[in-house]
């Protein structure tokens, strides 16, 4: 194949250029890029290539901070500038609302930048293997499940970095690294830090007497299987976020959800908070509701919430965080989003709607708040695609978007997060 021109980035974070009227996709590359590529997969109307050389940089590359980007996974724009970045995140969501809704531009406010570009990712699951006599830590290279090493990640805390290593010498060589194959790692506002070693031997007793005496600066627990069979080694497991102001301190569990950029997770909320004119009239449902991370702020600020969310685990954490911080006007259920039989959305009971789905959107849902006639939705969304499928069937039946702001959780990576403000007005 010859040599190929990037001429512009596309969602996903790949660079496009074109052969023989076809189009074809190439990540780890930027505009500009003369590119010399092999082809891995032909579709009907596009080709996606792998990068093999870059003849000729574009005039915006630089050059990775991480020697494995590219290779790993987790970063798809550590060869662009921060900048950049904030551009192309901007520029994608924009195209992505304007062509797909219809969005006025007008509606979408500038990006928010992250405070920290390096070292903000508070969670994250290292992949582990035994390989070559070495116990490697790191991430899935990108499309398949061979272990990429990395000894230092430069996103990840640098706590996290420390107890990776920690947990790089302590397994190397042991009887058990053939069966460590994954170690979940968090660390919360306070710094402490909680560790998930997920193990398949049969060795289980050695395992924990090797945890234990170990001297790790964490809460450690091994998990077997499923998230049914985990067991307590050192410490209680829980991490703790603030939010708000004043504070609001909320606590989760090792292995729930949190927003992985806690600084920008603060932004998160308060930009929420400053979207819509909450009034202690209000009455509020919120979808996907977690262990509380919206629920409490907005609790706050409304008459009364009905938070719903399908980890029984994060609910219990929620009405712990209730008892915890003396919010008590609200109530919460261990329900899917997508059943609301009983919680009076159809009634005519909620003033306004808060979900915030996975990455997989919230479709299902959708159609349910437009038969119940919800006259306000706020939509927190990690993914522009999912996003705009969500909003075209809103936009149809009466709704309109008064303003969506994008924030930048994931510095490095083609991912943003963003706050959606829909009104029904026919």
């Amino acid at each position: 194949m010859p040599p190929l021109t990037v001429e512009t980035l596309v969602n996903g974070g790949s660079g496009l250029a074109h052969i023989d009227g076809r189009v074809v996709f190439i990540p780890n590359t930027c505009v500009g890029d003369l590119v010399r590529v092999k082809v891995v997969r032909a579709k009907k109307n596009y080709l996606e290539a792998e990068l093999l050389e870059v003849l000729q940089p574009g005039p915006s590359r630089q050059t990775p901070v991480c020697p494995v980007a590219g290779e790993c996974g987790g970063c798809q724009w550590q060869h662009l500038s921060y900048a950049d970045q904030l551009h192309w995140k901007h520029q994608l969501f924009v195209e992505t609302l304007s062509h797909q809704c219809q969005v006025a531009a007008s509606a979408i406010k500038p990006i928010i930048p992250s405070a920290q570009q390096w070292h903000y990712r508070s969670r994250v699951q290292i992949k582990c293997v035994n390989r070559d006599g070495r116990f490697i830590t790191g991430f899935y290279r990108q499309r398949s499940r061979y272990v990429v090493s990395v000894d230092l990640c430069p996103i990840m805390d640098q706590r996290l970095n420390r107890l990776m290593e920690n947990f790089r010498a302590l397994f190397n060589g042991s009887v058990f690294a053939d069966n460590i194959p994954q170690i979940d790692l968090a660390v919360d506002d306070a710094g402490k830090c909680v560790a998930v070693v997920h193990y398949s031997g049969a060795q289980h007793s050695g395992l924990i007497d090797c945890l234990r005496r170990s001297g790790l600066h964490a809460d450690v627990l091994v998990q077997s299987g499923s998230k049914k069979n985990i067991q307590m080694i050192c410490g209680d497991g829980t991490l703790e976020i603030h939010v708000d102001t004043p504070p609001i301190h909320l606590n989760y569990s090792a292995g729930s959800f949190a927003q992985i950029n806690l600084q920008q997770n603060k932004v998160l909320v308060d930009i929420l908070m400053a979207t819509f004119p909450w009034n202690k009239e209000l009455r509020v449902l919120e979808l996907y509701c977690g262990m509380g991370n919206l629920s409490f702020p907005l609790a706050r600020r409304v008459k009364d919430l009905v938070g719903i969310e399908e980890s029984p685990a994060s609910i219990r954490m929620a009405q712990h965080n209730s008892r915890k911080n003396a919010i008590t006007n609200l109530t919460f259920s261990a329900a899917a989003a997508e059943d609301l039989d009983g919680s009076g959305v159809d009634n005519g009971c909620f003033d306004v709607v808060v979900l915030d789905p996975p990455r997989t959107g919230a479709s299902s849902v959708i159609k349910r708040l437009i038969a119940a006639g919800i006259p306000d939705i706020l939509y927190v969304s990690c993914d522009p695609q999912t996003l705009a499928r969500d909003l075209r069937p809103l936009i149809q039946r009466g709704y309109d978007i008064v303003s969506t702001q994008t924030i930048d959780m994931f510095p490095q990576t083609h991912h943003c997060e963003s706050i959606t403000f829909l009104q029904r007005i026919s």
